[in-house]
């Protein structure tokens, strides 16, 4: 890929930074991936110092999670790509948009996006601790 349009893809991204999850346990830093979208789980929350694990036992700090994003062809503003449930190892279609600054939506689906579920997850700038420890 030149790096005009490497350029052009990676300002293309309306995603990149920190959002913070609907139910607030954690924190995606969501980038650029070669010429897709992608994000990792950089925050959570939990307590002591023991790391939640995903179901094969690895850490889920810095997890990759969101992988594959690109911009819809034929539904303006929406990204398609997958996201993965540590707790399962499942890997599930997902979309991502942004209605509004500040703002993103996520929906996970398997087969049509008709039968999924959307959160809303919103800017964080709060600080992230030692081994992705969210603060209370």
């Amino acid at each position: 890929m030149s790096g005009t349009a490497r350029a052009e893809s990676v300002q293309a991204n309306p995603f990149e930074g920190y959002w913070l999850s609907q139910g607030h346990d954690g924190v995606f830093k969501i980038g650029t991936c070669g010429d897709t979208v992608c994000g990792h789980l950089v925050g959570l929350q939990y307590e002591g110092t023991d790391v939640p694990r995903d179901k094969k036992g690895n850490s889920e700090c810095n997890l990759l999670m969101l992988t594959d994003f690109r911009a819809s062809s034929d539904e303006g503003g929406r990204w398609n790509g997958k996201i993965l449930d540590p707790d399962t190892g499942s890997v599930y279609q997902a979309q991502i948009w942004s209605p509004r600054k500040d703002v993103l939506k996520l929906r996970g689906y398997i087969g049509l996006p008709l039968f999924g579920e959307t959160q809303t997850w919103t800017r964080y700038q709060g600080t992230i601790g030692l081994v992705c420890k969210m603060p209370h």
